[in-house]
């Protein structure tokens, strides 16, 4: 129970992590992405509006007016501000553009860029072709952000190319990835021995309280052997009467409970370990079924059995028919006056599942995970009189985890109740 607790934290921790850490890297992704599309399309608009010239150095913000290129000249005094290309300009003159004049049907008619060693006229025709296919005045390609537009009577395409601003934040992006990897492993590495230190004494105090159970339950062994020797021995000095009765009621019913006890403590050490062989499931269930029905019969029930033949299972045979005897030992308990009680076998792939079902008033469903606890019973009027200790159902559970199963309960209040084990 402590391990799942532990594991169950961890997990927990490093989902949570997990997720952070992919929120970071897909913010950080989003954004970069995002703010180059806006400086691309802002661009594609400015080289638009001057016809697919490149603003000349002097018109960007980011240069003094001082640092100009051959053949530049700086505006006048007075010029209106009408170049100041503003925030696409900045990013026109970092990356390489060209433009593309079509034709009537659709072709290049002639294309021109300031790196026109960077492209050929395949290329430029094939992106020509990808632009009027979509249909589209303006988006992007690839790492290409174009913008289609007329200027006399010809359609022109203008085209930016942002691959060093997408190879830059694929690389940041990277980067990040790396770095919150690592931050990620660390933390989840701290948090793993931060839950080991905290779950520590929750461990120690149920270690504890395993070891008084097991303690205790032998201690009960050697009383409850006197008290029901010395019953018998007054039962044939001064006869039976009710008062003896109730003392061997009592000593039954308190020698159960120190039974399960007892069962419950050797799972816990390990003492009781499952031997896992292929058995014929279908005859072990039967087996014990078969005897349960006139006691059924008796309490006014009646059991129906679905159990087909030649269902094999590798598990223990003596701990499944115990398991059996307690879930319809339950149903019998909780079932309703002259109610009806099911068990029922079916394969499921290389295991198999049974359940045992009876009417009855049923479990809520707040109830349904707890019922597995030790000594937990539903607090209902409904039951409140019936006999038990809550170990029964604590019982099965652990010899279903024994064979690496699963054990759960389903309930339609009012209704009935079903218990269905899961076995590999």
């Amino acid at each position: 129970m402590i391990v799942k607790l532990r594991r169950r934290l961890t997990l927990l921790v490093i989902a949570v992590l997990v997720i952070v850490t992919g929120g970071i890297i897909f913010s950080i992704s989003f954004v970069n992405y995002r703010s180059i599309d806006q400086r691309a399309q802002s661009a594609l608009r400015v080289l638009a509006e001057n016809r697919g010239v490149r603003p000349p150095r002097w018109a960007r913000d980011d240069l003094p007016t001082g640092d100009l290129r051959a053949g530049e000249t700086p505006p006048e005094a007075g010029d209106p501000p009408a170049r100041q290309a503003g925030p696409g300009g900045d990013l026109a003159s970092l990356s390489n553009f060209y433009t593309i004049t079509l034709d009537g049907d659709g072709g290049v008619e002639s294309w021109s860029s300031d790196r026109a060693d960077l492209y050929d006229d395949e290329q430029v025709q094939a992106l020509a072709a990808s632009v009027l296919a979509s249909g589209r005045e303006s988006g992007r390609i690839g790492t290409q952000y174009f913008r289609l537009y007329e200027s006399d009577g010809a359609q022109q395409l203008i085209v930016l190319d942002a691959r060093l601003e997408r190879m830059a934040a694929q690389g940041v992006v990277k980067t990040t990835a790396l770095v919150s990897g690592l931050a990620c492993l660390l933390l989840s590495a701290g948090a793993w021995l931060l839950i080991r230190q905290m779950v520590k004494p929750v461990q120690e105090a149920f270690e504890r309280q395993k070891q008084f159970v097991w303690d205790a339950s032998h201690e009960f062994k050697t009383p409850l052997a006197v008290i029901s020797a010395n019953a018998e021995v007054l039962a044939g000095d001064i006869g039976e009467n009710e008062y003896l009765g109730y003392i061997r009621s009592e000593v039954r019913r308190t020698d159960r409970l120190v039974q399960s006890l007892l069962t419950l403590a050797r799972m816990d050490k390990g003492t009781v370990r499952a031997k896992l062989e292929r058995i014929d499931l279908s005859k072990a269930l039967l087996a014990v079924a078969l005897p349960f029905e006139s006691t059924v019969f008796e309490a006014g029930r009646t059991l129906a059995l679905d159990i087909p033949d030649g269902v094999f299972v590798k598990g223990d045979e003596e701990m499944l028919q115990q398991l059996a005897v307690i879930l319809l030992s339950n149903a019998l308990k909780y079932s309703d006056e002259g109610g009806a009680i099911r068990l029922s076998l079916r394969q499921k792939g290389r295991g198999c599942q049974f359940s045992v079902h009876n009417t009855g008033q049923g479990i809520a469903p707040d109830h349904l995970e707890k019922i597995f606890d030790r000594f937990y019973r539903e607090d209902l009027s409904h039951n409140s009189e019936v006999a038990g200790n809550g170990l029964g159902l604590a019982i099965a559970r652990n010899i279903v985890e024994a064979h690496n199963g699963r054990i759960h309960a389903e309930s339609e209040p009012g209704k009935s109740a079903t218990f269905i084990v899961t076995l590999p």
